[in-house]
C-alpha cells in the first residue's frame, strides 16, 4: 500500500510523524513512480507549512488531488494542507484589504486570520474515515496557525477549546476539523493528532483495508522515506546536509557522549523586530548543512517563530518546544531540560521572546527570556537592530543591556548589530562596543531586502524564501563554528525574580 505526502515548497513533511504512514512523496507534478498519483496511491496526507502563501502546488498536483478525492481515496489536510483543500484563505492579517488565495474547493469552508498556538484537547462530533467510532471522544494535539478562523458549510468533525487567540486570553471552542459529504476528505488543525492518538491512525489503516503485512510494509517504507526527506535542507532546494562531518567540538566540555544535556545557546535581543527569528533560522540551517543535529526551542507560546528553523532542519515540533513563562507556553524549563536529555542533539538554540528584559517586572515568575537564561545557566547571544534608532543607538543599547546582564550573572557570549545600512559606521560601532564590553564576538549583519511579501514569520510568509535568505546571510556574515564554541550545558538553578537577581549579583 502507498500513502503519499505532498512535498512542495513551503510544506513541512517532518513537522510531525503523521502516524508513520507516508510512504511516497508527491511533488508539484503529481507523479509517483512515474505514474499519476491517483493511480498509484491509496491515500494522501497534505502537511502544514506555507503551502497556500507559497503557491507551490502545481496544476498537475492539484488535478491529482481532486481525482483522488473523487475516487474515494482518503485525503487528510493538516493546517495549511487543510487550507489547500478549502475554498479560500485570506492571508492579509496586516493588510487593510483581504488578500485572498484560492484553494481546491473540495472542503466547503474558507479561512481568515486568527492566531492560535495552544496545546488542545478537541472533541470529536462526527464520523469520517479519520474519526469512525470516535464521536464524543477527545483527541490531543497542538495548534500552530495564523489563519485559523474557519467558516462554511462543510460537516464539522471536531472543535478545540482554546485559551488564547490573537495574543489575547479568550477561552472558547473553535471549529478545528471538517469533512466532505462522503467523509473521505478531512481537514484538521490539530498538529500531532495522528502521533498522539493511535485510534486516528488505526482508522486510516482500516479505511484502506490494511492487514498486518501491509502495516509492516508501510512502516518500513515510511522509515526509508523519512531518511530521504531528512537529508535535504528545506524542500526541493537540492541542498543537502553533509553527513560526513561528525560533531567534533574541539574542546573537552563539549563531549556529548558524557554530557548530561546537549549544549545550549539563547538568541535574545534588546527588543521586538530585532531579527531573532531570521538569525536563528539561518544558524539552524547553516549548522544543519554542516551535518549537526540542531534542536530549536521558543521561550513563550508563539511557536510559529521556530517553524522556519524546523523547515530547514527537518525536525519535529516537540511537546517541549515551547518553554513556559507565567501561564503562557507549553512546558516548564525544568521539565524541558529533563525531556531533552534523551535527544541526541549536538546543539540546542533557544529563541527568546521580545526583548530579553521584557516581562521581568511581571508578578509571575518566570516571565522573561532573562529569567529563563538565568534559571538554566544558558549563555546568550544578544541582537540589537539598527533599523529604528540607527547604528549608534543600537550600539549604545546593546552595551547597556550587556553591562546590566553581566551584573545579573547572565553569560553574554556574543552580540550582533543587525540590519546595518552603512558598513563604515557599523565598524566604528563595533570598535566602540569592544571598548565597553567583553564578549567573544561582535557580528555585523546587513539589512536584507526580500523582494516579495512574506519576510517575517507571521505575515504571509513564504518559507523557502525566508529560510534560504536567512541561511545564506548567516553563512556569509557569521562564523557558525563560534556558536558551537560558546554554547554550554545548561543546569537548572531555580527561578529568581528580577529584584532577587539584582540583589544576589550586586
Amino acid at each position: 500500500m502507498k500513502i503519499g505526502i505532498l512535498y512542495v515548497k513551503g510544506a513541512l513533511p517532518l513537522f510531525e510523524d503523521f502516524g508513520n504512514l507516508p510512504t511516497h512523496m508527491v511533488n508539484q507534478n503529481g507523479m509517483v513512480n512515474g505514474n499519476k498519483a491517483h493511480k498509484e496511491l491509496d491515500g494522501l496526507i497534505i502537511p502544514g507549512g506555507s503551502i497556500i502563501e507559497s503557491e507551490s502546488t502545481g496544476p498537475d498536483a492539484k488535478k491529482e488531488i481532486k481525482k483522488m478525492a473523487a475516487q474515494g481515496s482518503f485525503i487528510l489536510g493538516m493546517c495549511s494542507g487543510f487550507q489547500l483543500l478549502a475554498n479560500s484563505t485570506d492571508i492579509g492579517r496586516r493588510s487593510p484589504q483581504p488578500i485572498i488565495k484560492e484553494g481546491l474547493g473540495i472542503l466547503d469552508v474558507k479561512f481568515s486570520p486568527m492566531i492560535s498556538n495552544d496545546r488542545v484537547e478537541a472533541e470529536i462530533v462526527s464520523e469520517s474515515f479519520l474519526t469512525k467510532g470516535m464521536i464524543n471522544q477527545v483527541i490531543t494535539g497542538f495548534h500552530c496557525h495564523t489563519y485559523g478562523n474557519i467558516q462554511g458549510d462543510a460537516h464539522p468533525i471536531c472543535f478545540s477549546p482554546v485559551k488564547r487567540t490573537d495574543y489575547t486570553d479568550n477561552s472558547r471552542k473553535i471549529l478545528s476539523g471538517v469533512k466532505n459529504d462522503e467523509g473521505n476528505v478531512v481537514g484538521i488543525m490539530l498538529h500531532g493528532s495522528l502521533d498522539e492518538n493511535p485510534l486516528l491512525t488505526q482508522n486510516i489503516l482500516k479505511y484502506m483495508d490494511a492487514d498486518e503485512k501491509d502495516i509492516l510494509n508501510i512502516q518500513s517504507k515510511n522509515t526509508d522515506l523519512k531518511n530521504k526527506i531528512k537529508r535535504e535542507i528545506g524542500v526541493s532546494t537540492d541542498i543537502f546536509a553533509n553527513y560526513k562531518l561528525k560533531s567534533e567540538w574541539g574542546h573537552d566540555k563539549m563531549d556529548q557522549k558524557t554530557a548530561k544535556y546537549p549544549s545550549m545557546i539563547m538568541m535574545a535581543s534588546t527588543g521586538s523586530d530585532s531579527g531573532k527569528t531570521f538569525l536563528t533560522t539561518g544558524l539552524v540551517g547553516a549548522l544543519r548543512r554542516k551535518g549537526y543535529r540542531i534542536g530549536v526551542l521558543k521561550v513563550g507560546p508563539d511557536i510559529r517563530d521556530i517553524v522556519p528553523s524546523l523547515y530547514l532542519n527537518k525536525e519535529k515540533m516537540e511537546n517541549f518546544s515551547s518553554i513556559k513563562i507565567g501561564n503562557l507556553g507549553w512546558k516548564d524549563l525544568e521539565k524541558v531540560l529533563e525531556d531533552i536529555k534523551s535527544e541526541n542533539y549536538d546543539l540546542v538554540i533557544i529563541e527568546g521572546v521580545m526583548g530579553i528584559f521584557t516581562g521581568t517586572l511581571n508578578e509571575e515568575i518566570p516571565y522573561s527570556s532573562l529569567e529563563i537564561a538565568k534559571a538554566g545557566n544558558i549563555p546568550v547571544i544578544l541582537v540589537s537592530p539598527c533599523n529604528k534608532g540607527g547604528i549608534e543607538t543600537a550600539a549604545i543599547d546593546i552595551t547597556g543591556h550587556v553591562e546590566m546582564m553581566n551584573k545579573m550573572g547572565i553569560k553574554t557570549r556574543g552580540v550582533v548589530l543587525n540590519k546595518i545600512y552603512n558598513e563604515k559606521i557599523a565598524e566604528l560601532a563595533r570598535d566602540y562596543i569592544r571598548t565597553k564590553i567583553d564578549v567573544n564576538f561582535v557580528e555585523l549583519i546587513p539589512k536584507i531586502r526580500i523582494q516579495e511579501r512574506g519576510n517575517i514569520p507571521e505575515v504571509e510568509i513564504k518559507l523557502e524564501e525566508f529560510c534560504l535568505n536567512a541561511m545564506e546571510t548567516v553563512q556569509k556574515h557569521m562564523d557558525v563554528d563560534k556558536i558551537l564554541e560558546i554554547a554550554d550545558q545548561p543546569s537548572f538553578q531555580g527561578y529568581l525574580s528580577f529584584e532577587q537577581i539584582l540583589e544576589r549579583f550586586n
